[in-house]
Formats: C-alpha cells, structure tokens, sequence
C-alpha cells in the first residue's frame, strides 16, 4: 500500500508517492529523465519494511505540475525539487536512491548538502552528467537547449491525444529497455485520460540541461562521500563499458577510476538485465539494494 503525497511550490505542486511507516528511516527515490515516481513499484515492496520511501516526480513529470511559461528546465532545477521535498518533510538525514537522470540529480545533491544524506543508491546511473570533452559539442549542447525552448513555444502545440494502446507503442519505442509491463507502469502516471483518449503528462519542454563535471572532478567529488555510494549497472544497459562507442569513453574512464582510485570507497555491482532492471526485474537487484539499506555501517558487505 502507498499514500499519495503534494508539496506545494510557487508554480504549483510536487506529487511524490510513500510507502511504509512514517517513522521509519527516510529514503527518497528519484526517477529518470521522462519516467516518473511509478519506476519504482515493484522494486520498493520488496525492500526492507522499516524504511519510510518517499518516490517523488519532477517538476513537469508525472503528476507534478509544470513550471511556468517561459521558463526552461534546468538541471540545477531538479536538484532543487528534491530540496524543496526535503525540507517539507523536515528530514534532516536520509538515504538518496536514482534511477539514470535521477541518479545524475541524487549525486548533484549528496555534493551540495553532504550533511544531508547518509547513503547513496545509483541504479544505471554514475552520479554526474559528464561534459563534453569537445568544446564545440559542448556548446551545440547549450544552444539546442535555447533553440528547442523557443521552438516549442512558437508552436504552441496541444499535446496530442493517443488510444491507450498507441500511447503504450509509442511509449515502448522511445524506450526500448522496457518491457511492456514497465511501460504500462509508468503510463498509469504519466498520461492522463481526456475525452479523446491518453494525453502525456510530461512537460514538452523537459529536456536534460547538464550540469556537467570532468572524470577528474567526478572523482575528486566522490571521495568526499567514500563509504556510502551503492552503483548498480546492468549489463544489458546504458552503462556497460564493452557495449558503449567511442563518443561514450568518458563513461569508461570514470568506470575505471571507479574500479581503481575508488575501489575502497565505492561498491559497484553489476547485474543482469537492461536499463529498467529495477522495475523489470526488480529481484535482481532488491537484495544488493537492501543489504546496504540495513547494514549498520555506511558500506555494506556485497
């Protein structure tokens, strides 16, 4: 059984959903980019019971409102989703879990407020956006963000409406490491039905404004935190180092510093499967997670 939780901000709300005792220990759960706080219904139930799960959609995801016109979604925006559900929670410490996008967020934060957060859970995700190493690259990146903002309000489109059915095709097509299941998951919260059949919940504007780091600084960064970062990486996933192309190297480098710089600090795991592991087949990985939940030191022992 889950609650159904809204945290007002200036724009609106930020829906979230709970399970557990509210006295338990506090865990947020970040989703990935377009998902929503559904990714993680099938991997929480099998977690430990006396923990206080907190999974909350990003502004313009799901069923949390949309920030206001004219206003771009940055990446420091998401950040400060989280810390404004933080602080209407009145937690002081607590445990950070995220899934791709959510993970890049859930690490941004443990930086920024170190004193906050206990542990850290990474599921496909490495904790950071990584810059462009081409500095022309970099700045395309930066320029597309503006041009499709501007674009997208020039056209003014109403979302279009699809049959539950096509809403789900195309769901899948965009992402092709879901299983129908898991798609029909995330569609319970993240379209709404109209007259005309399921519109899309998510914001058009949403797109993934890096704030980004060097393997150098990521690394640097992460041996602030040392004994309590938990990575999970499936191998059939977004982050598996024989399976990226040359454009992806910078993931293979941190992965490296990963398994070398930091192998005391950090617990990395990988586990069969594809980048929706978690909601896939979430007995994968429901037993590394818990283990790091109840082991009475920060570092559990995998």
């Amino acid at each position: 059984m889950f609650s159904e939780l809204k945290f007002p901000v200036p724009w609106g709300h930020v829906a979230a959903k709970a399970w557990g005792p509210l006295e338990g220990r506090p865990v947020l759960c970040l989703h990935g980019w377009l998902d929503n706080a559904n990714t993680f219904d099938k991997l929480i139930p099998l977690l430990p019971r006396d923990c206080y799960y907190v999974a909350m959609d990003f502004s313009g995801h799901g069923l949390s409102s949309h920030r206001p016109a004219g206003s771009p979604y940055h990446f420091l925006d998401y950040v400060s989703d989280v810390r404004r559900v933080v602080a209407a929670l009145q937690w002081r410490r607590f445990t950070l879990m995220g899934h791709s996008m959510g993970g890049a967020v859930a690490g941004m934060f443990c930086f920024l407020y170190p004193e906050m957060v206990d542990k850290l859970i990474l599921l496909e995700s490495l904790g950071f956006l990584l810059a462009p190493e081409d500095t022309d690259a970099w700045l395309k990146s930066k320029r597309m963000v503006i041009d499709r903002l501007l674009s997208l309000e020039a056209k003014q489109q109403t979302p279009k409406a699809r049959s539950p059915k096509a809403a789900l095709q195309r769901l899948l097509e965009a992402n092709t490491h879901l299983t129908a299941e898991g798609g029909a998951i995330l569609l319970q919260r993240g379209a709404t039905e109209t007259p005309t059949g399921l519109v899309y919940n998510r914001d058009m504007r949403v797109h993934t404004n890096r704030e980004s780091f060097t393997v150098e600084q990521c690394v640097k960064l992460l041996l602030k935190i040392q004994d309590r970062v938990l990575i999970i990486v499936a191998q059939d996933g977004l982050l598996v180092p024989h399976k990226l192309d040359s454009r992806n190297h910078f993931v293979k480098a941190l992965r490296e510093a990963f398994e070398s710089t930091l192998k005391e600090h950090i617990q990395l795991v990988e586990v069969p499967g594809s980048h929706f592991v978690h909601l896939n087949k979430p007995e994968v990985v429901s037993g590394f997670i818990s283990d790091f939940l109840t082991a009475q030191n920060a570092r559990a022992r995998l």
